[in-house]
């Protein structure tokens, strides 16, 4: 027996912008260490697969647990035009995992840019749809890969097939 092998397909590419970030402290909890970070959604841009636009709303709530690495969990919702399903909503929820060198971390929290070759940014998205035509977003797993730029997140999501 061969077990087949995950092929990704390109999905959509979204450009999300980011307002300044809000520090909360260090925070303790059952399943969280570290230092707490907000980060709020203004809006942005969705292509691919499907078009549209990141109302502004959300946010990116950051557990960083090192000067190297954050746990993100970054939470909005797209709004397509698409003419299929015009006005439909996408609920996303996007884990992520962000690393890198900490002088490039540093530098990124400083709003710098840093060369997104530098950092590991890998996420896994789930969605929630409004449109029965966009079950399948539901009905699949999907990966990603994103870099921070100091006034927004480019990411790019692929679903596993």
């Amino acid at each position: 027996m061969t077990l087949p092998t995950p092929t990704l397909e390109p999905v959509l590419d979204l450009t999300v912008f980011v307002a300044a970030p809000i520090e909360a402290g260090h925070v303790t909890g059952l399943n969280s260490r570290g230092r707490r970070r907000v980060i709020p959604i203004t809006g942005g841009t969705v292509r691919g697969q499907l078009n549209g636009q990141v109302l502004p709303g959300g946010a990116d709530f950051q557990l960083v647990v090192s000067e190297t690495c954050a746990d993100l969990d970054a939470r909005y919702l797209l709004q397509l035009d698409d003419a299929g399903w015009p006005g439909a909503h996408v609920f996303v929820q996007n884990r992520a995992l962000r690393r890198g060198s900490a002088e490039d971390i540093a530098k990124l929290v400083r709003g710098e840019p840093v060369d997104p070759a530098a950092i590991y940014f890998r996420c896994a998205p789930t969605f929630e749809v409004s449109h029965p035509a966009l079950a399948w977003m539901t009905e699949s797993l999907f990966i990603g890969t994103g870099a921070r730029f100091p006034d927004r997140v480019e990411m790019r999501f692929f679903r596993v097939g």
